[in-house]
């Protein structure tokens, strides 16, 4: 209860900070653009700085053709922190007017009130969006966000090391044959003894709750009749893919079981491992040097849809960015033009030329053919994502489902440990202030 009268305390504070110096910008956007003056405040995650900056520099320079009097100010924000400097911005005077966020991060701010109103016309392909970005976006009927680029999970594994124990650099299609090409990696590398063929940590909630999904099974579902959100990790779905998860956990991860997956490209990268599920892009933090990685591995890391069980391929979590404009600031119609230059179809084929998976499925279509772009672009049409519930955000997700987990590691029962976890998401997951 204590918990929740703070999260209370902390939304409503906010929201009344947001409608005390709320604007608007109805007459400045009467102004002809030209006459526009001022700065429009930016915040991309460094990605963008480091991986397409040319497409920042693009869209400024388009929106500078239409407004040369305001200049776009880019701040490149970092992941760690940038969601506590966000929540000190929006309390105080000096906020940013568009800003990035994660897929799991928007709804905190919808139901806040720390976002403006999105009018999905004004931004290209809006009618092919994948609907796993854009339901991040919206809440009750209004979009409040726009669909950035999409991720997805994949295998992430070493070629060399999967031919010398099964003679193929092949990863193998169906998750039976994986087990006993797995078992022939660990053979093959078991003087090592901190070897893992697979390197699953036992924290890695993602990973455990697509093998949930494999099953049928759901964090919470919505009912109809209470109108509310329950937990469903008890179910005897989600409890399969928990225990297919533990099992796999136990038996190939050779190394700290209790750790979670922040570290394990590095594992692999100090060839500890010969099989990584991850995002697409920790391939190349793999052999990047300047990610700590091993450059001696290029070309010997590939990535391939993981394999699941029952035959088919294991459902990865949908993870991307959205773009939002900030409801307090005065020039959203300048954000929400900003947000539309940075996201229209000439900027999202510049980010496939880079094997990101673009935020629609008209664009996403080709990349499922391209051999570096197939695994993870395959992996997003049946992927899932967390509950989009108001309460949500406000669980302690990543320590509810972390806990289970180690619980389980440590000796508890699945039907115990996923009891424990679904009492605590229900006395959380209906609450919006």
């Amino acid at each position: 209860m204590k918990r929740k009268l703070i999260a209370a305390i902390g939304i409503a504070g906010m929201m009344a900070s947001i409608a005390a110096c709320g604007g608007s910008d109805d007459e400045a956007s009467k102004q002809d653009p030209k006459d526009r003056k001022g700065e429009l405040t930016v915040w991309l995650m460094v990605d963008a700085q480091s991986s397409w900056p040319e497409l920042v520099k693009q869209a400024n320079s388009e929106f500078n053709k239409k407004y040369p009097g305001v200049k776009v100010n880019v701040q490149y924000q970092q992941w760690g922190d940038k969601t506590k400097k966000l929540d000190a911005a929006l309390s105080g005077d000096s906020f940013p007017d568009v800003v990035e966020l994660g897929n799991t991060e928007t709804m905190t701010y919808i139901l806040n009130g720390a976002l403006g109103e999105i009018d999905a016309k004004k931004y290209d392909n809006s009618d092919t969006w994948i609907e796993g970005l854009k339901d991040t976006c919206s809440y009750e009927g209004k979009l409040y966000c726009v669909p950035y680029y999409a991720g997805a999970r994949v295998a992430i594994y070493n070629k060399d090391m999967f031919k010398a124990g099964t003679g193929s650099d092949q990863l193998p299609k169906t998750e039976d044959e994986l087990l006993k090409a797995l078992d022939k990696v660990q053979d093959k590398y078991k003087k090592d003894n901190a070897f893992s063929a697979l390197y699953l940590p036992g924290r890695y909630w993602y990973a455990a709750m697509s093998y949930v999904a494999a099953y049928g099974g759901e964090i919470a579902t919505y009912d109809e009749g209470s109108k509310e959100w329950k937990a469903a990790l008890s179910t005897p779905e989600a409890q399969k893919g928990i225990q297919h998860f533990i099992d796999l956990v136990k038996k190939y991860n050779h190394g700290d079981q209790t750790k979670d997956e922040q570290d394990h490209a590095n594992v692999m990268a100090n060839e500890k491992t010969a099989l990584l599920y991850g995002n697409a892009w920790e391939a190349g933090s793999v052999v990047d040097s300047k990610t700590n990685g091993n450059p001696k591995l290029k070309d010997k890391i590939a990535t391939a849809g993981m394999p699941g069980p029952e035959g088919k391929a294991l459902p990865s979590f949908i993870g991307g960015s959205d773009l939002a404009t900030i409801s307090k600031s005065d020039q959203q119609d300048l954000g929400q033009e900003w947000i539309s230059l940075f996201t229209n179809e000439k900027s999202q084929a510049a980010l496939a030329e880079k094997n990101i998976l673009p935020n629609n499925t008209k664009q996403l279509e080709p990349l499922k053919a391209k051999p570096e772009t197939a695994p993870i672009a395959n992996a997003v049409p049946d992927a899932w994502f967390t509950p989009i519930a108001p309460g949500w955000s406000a669980i302690e997700k990543k320590e509810t489902l972390e806990t289970m987990l180690l619980d389980i590691l440590k000796g508890k029962s699945v039907a115990e440990a996923t009891k424990a976890a679904d009492a605590e998401i229900n006395s959380l997951i209906n609450e919006t202030a």
